[in-house]
């Protein structure tokens, strides 16, 4: 998996003329509650289809149950991680496409009534499209084939990709904007996101920091009970745990690069104590950092 450094709202994709991409994921022996995609977001759609076992992604503050042959949609913009929720390999296929994909429809009357909204964030799509109408389903299909299209990379797969991904957009528009132009106007998924955002950044590029709950309950200008209940909810994970999991993380990638010794890497993730250091990383990696150098 990659370091949630790598994954702050810069998430490249390849080809800036058609900004699309497939990202196949396969977790090997997941345990319940192991961390199969990390805390992070970007400006890009994403469209997960869930291919083997079971997990749960919270998008903002909501935790969504995914099985294999399920899809997600996430808006652009939102927090998102994931969790296996059994043990056994995890498996799906996450596709980013930036919405200036479209923008040759720019000028299109049809595109700005019916896409531009979705591709704008003034309305979004259901998370789980199949759970709110039925229709949602039948776009899953398309979705295999843009999948097969962005894989294979024969010739002129981006125009094949991008004249679906079109269509699965419009399709998506045409079932539930209806629907949604009849409801009262939804709240935001999360008010203090971008708060939050800035929180997780800084925890993030000053990884050794000592940072205690009241003080990051003060930068996001919520009481520490408040703070502690909202970041349960928006990660899944207690901000101590979360802290812990991105030390570690950081940890994992030190070792690998093999130029600093055992002490000197604890010290640089928090931890003064390289015994402490030992029995935490152990504790989230499931070997010691001696184990893991070996590796």
């Amino acid at each position: 998996m990659s370091n949630p450094k790598e994954l702050h709202e810069n998430t490249r994709l390849d080809y800036k003329a058609y900004p699309v991409q497939v990202f196949n994921n396969f977790c090997s022996h997941a345990k319940t509650k192991d961390c199969i995609l990390y805390l992070h977001w970007h400006e890009h759609f994403e469209i997960i289809s869930m291919r083997q076992g079971h997990a749960v992604f919270h998008i903002d503050t909501t935790p969504y149950d995914v099985k294999a042959g399920e899809v997600i949609i996430i808006p652009g913009g939102s927090l998102h991680v994931g969790y296996a929720l059994e043990d056994g390999h995890v498996r799906f296929d996450c596709v980013v496409v930036n919405a200036s994909l479209f923008n040759d429809f720019l000028h299109d009357p049809i595109h700005v009534r019916y896409v531009a909204p979705y591709m704008e964030g003034q309305l979004r799509f259901p998370v789980k499209p199949a759970e709110n109408h039925p229709a949602g389903a039948d776009c899953y299909p398309l979705l295999d084939e843009i999948i097969e299209e962005l894989v294979a990379r024969r010739p002129a797969y981006e125009l094949i990709a991008k004249s679906k991904l079109y269509t699965l957009f419009v399709l998506l528009a045409r079932t539930f904007m209806p629907l949604q132009f009849t409801e009262k106007s939804a709240e935001p998924y999360f008010a203090n996101r971008d708060r939050y955002k800035k929180l997780i950044q800084h925890i993030e590029s000053n990884i050794g920091e000592k940072l205690s709950v009241e003080t990051a309950a003060a930068e996001v200008g919520l009481n520490p009970f408040h703070f502690c209940k909202m970041f349960k909810r928006l990660t899944g994970r207690t901000f101590v745990d979360y802290v812990n999991l991105t030390r570690m993380n950081e940890a994992e990638k030190l070792l690998r690069e093999r130029t600093l010794t055992i002490t000197e890497i604890a010290g640089i993730v928090g931890c003064s104590n390289p015994n402490y250091f030992t029995k935490l990383y152990k504790q989230y990696k499931s070997m010691t950092p001696s184990q893991a150098r070996q590796l």
